[in-house]
């Protein structure tokens, strides 16, 4: 190795021509020395070291010196051989020399050991796995392939309007391209297919690190654009695609315990000289929504708080978006009350008012059929009850998470005039915060059919305020004591999130109307011929084309009107 040429020109002033004639004679004169006596005197460590310099004597005196044309690395590991002989064979004269070979090794072995850690340690940098195998990424298999695939929706954002029990669903239409590339004149397309699947993925599934258990599939419809291979030139090709998306279907969602997600996936195979190529593959994620209709009148809500004579009457709206604020009309009542005996008045005073958005999110989490037998065995029914025990089939989630949420100390009216007409009014802005990781999840109710995978996201408004009570002598409202006493005021109130519904409309409101009471054919026309008199020797005939069943009334009315003619000509003529 290198590092030993390395190591050997440092421990060695001399070259490495003189090395080995010194290894030549050094051989010659310790056969001639070598004794028992002196291997004992030299000691047990000097007798091994002489030992192993004889057995390197006698293989280098049946081999002749390496010619310069070696390879350096033969050469290399034959002179460092020869530097461990030559420290060797000299030890064998005096313990003076002995001392020195020791010394000359135990350094020569300290550089080698050194070397060999600096090897080891780069050594270790060097990590392989030759039994695996992490193939090409997807860049590479599309830049191969003699095609690709795209898209292109032609229908408008894809909206579920009003509640899954109304909705009509929405039309989802668009185009898939098979774009063969230049080098191609000609090329064989085996099959192009697509579907349209709904994945669920369980954010705290049943059993983790299960796939089945983590990941939900619902196939909504499945397209196979060719009946057989075909042979298709270079350029565009167009495979045009539609489906109806039920109204019951959830809409996309990203919560906190799973996620919708509508997946279109097409694959086209194709072959080049009768080989086939990598799967060309084209992915894509819909993005559906739902916007229920709203009420421009907002909602109303009356609210009492007992032991105390304080009522609230709040105006908000039912329906609030993800985007833009609400409004939020406070009016409370009975704030005051009068103590005939000791001559004073009484009054709650509103000190602070907190507001605050939560998501309740529920889920079940089904379980494979791996893991069913873990899930917890149901109680017994009482005896003599007819109740059958179910078996779950999965285990409920549950989670609540602030989307927004403000406290104010200020910005209301209070009038304290008297005891029967006080009151506090207040208006505010309520909305969502945009400082959340992941954003809030509309309104959604839904079973997937066949299947124990449910989701439940709903939402409401809190409320809270906090009044102290103080008191003032009738007529000096200025001179208030504080009482001590404080109350929390909570309330909520159940909120709908859902989308914008915008300028569009639903599907079904776009198609043309239908008539279903159109009879069969047209009713059928007879001719009518009705003669009159000639005016100036004009034979005057009118012939109509009238239904049938109108014949009659037609022709007298006919008759009536050429009737009618004849005095106006007569006095023409006179």
């Amino acid at each position: 190795m290198p590092h030993r040429v390395v190591d050997f020109l440092r421990s060695s002033a001399n070259t490495l021509e003189f090395q080995v004639s010194t290894f030549t004679k050094s051989g010659k004169t310790s056969r001639r020395r070598e004794s028992p006596t002196g291997a004992a005197r030299v000691g047990h460590g000097s007798t091994e070291r002489v030992a192993f310099a004889s057995i390197e004597e006698e293989d280098s005196s049946n081999t002749t010196t390496p010619p310069r044309s070696m390879s350096p690395l033969l050469r290399s590991s034959d002179s460092s051989d020869s530097a461990h002989t030559t420290s060797t064979t000299s030890s064998a004269n005096t313990s003076k020399e002995v001392v020195s070979a020791k010394d000359h090794h135990h350094h020569h072995h300290h550089h080698h050991h050194h070397h060999h850690k600096e090897k080891d340690h780069h050594h270790h940098h060097r990590i392989s796995f030759p039994g695996m195998h992490f193939g090409r990424s997807s860049k590479d298999v599309h830049a191969n392939t003699p095609a690709s695939l795209s898209w292109k929706l032609e229908s408008p954002p894809i909206v579920l309007y009003n509640d899954p029990e109304s909705s009509t669903g929405a039309l989802v239409s668009g185009q898939i391209f098979l774009n063969i590339k230049e080098d191609h004149e000609l090329l064989d397309v085996e099959s192009i297919n697509a579907t349209l699947q709904i994945h669920v993925t369980q954010k705290r599934p049943f059993t983790h690190h299960c796939h089945d258990c983590t990941h939900q599939y619902t196939e909504l419809k499945k397209w196979q654009f060719l009946d057989h291979p075909l042979v298709l030139a270079k350029g565009q090709h167009s495979f045009p695609f539609s489906v109806l998306l039920d109204g019951h279907l959830p809409a996309s969602m990203d919560g906190p315990l799973a996620s919708i997600a509508y997946e279109f996936k097409a694959e086209a195979l194709t072959k080049v000289n009768g080989t086939l190529q990598p799967v060309i593959k084209l992915e894509k994620v819909l993005d559906v929504k739902r916007s229920l209709a709203t009420s421009e009148v907002p909602h109303h809500s009356i609210r009492v708080f007992p032991p105390t004579n304080i009522k609230a009457n709040v105006h908000y709206p039912h329906h609030i978006h993800p985007t833009g604020t609400n409004t939020l009309q406070i009016r409370l009542d009975g704030i005051a009350r009068l103590n005939p005996k000791v001559g004073t008045m009484e009054y709650w005073k509103l000190k602070k008012l907190t507001w605050r958005l939560e998501e309740i999110s529920k889920s079940l989490a089904p379980a494979c059929e791996k893991h069913a037998p873990k899930l917890p065995v149901p109680p017994t029914p009482a005896e003599g009850s007819d109740a059958q025990p179910q078996q779950p089939k999965g285990l409920p989630r549950t989670e609540t998470r602030i989307i927004g949420e403000k406290t104010i100390f200020s910005g209301w009216k209070s009038s304290y005039s008297s005891a029967t007409d006080s009151h506090i009014e207040l208006e505010l802005d309520y909305f969502l915060s945009k400082s959340h990781a992941s954003p809030a999840v509309c309104d959604t109710r839904w079973t997937a059919p066949g299947t124990s995978t449910s989701h439940e996201v709903s939402h409401q408004l809190m409320v809270e305020m906090v009044v102290s009570q103080e008191w003032a002598p009738v007529g000096k409202p200025n001179l208030v004591t504080h009482t001590g006493v404080g109350r929390i005021l909570r309330m909520h109130f159940s909120s709908i999130l859902t989308e914008r519904g915008g300028i569009g409309i639903s599907w079904d409101n776009e198609a043309p109307p239908i008539y279903q009471d159109v009879p069969e054919s047209p009713p059928a026309y007879s001719e009518l011929m009705m003669g009159g008199e000639s005016m100036d020797g004009v034979m005057e005939t009118d012939t109509l084309m009238l239904p049938s069943g109108l014949g009659s009334a037609a022709g007298s009315e006919r008759s009536s009107a050429v009737s009618s003619r004849r005095p106006s000509a007569e006095m023409q003529r006179r």
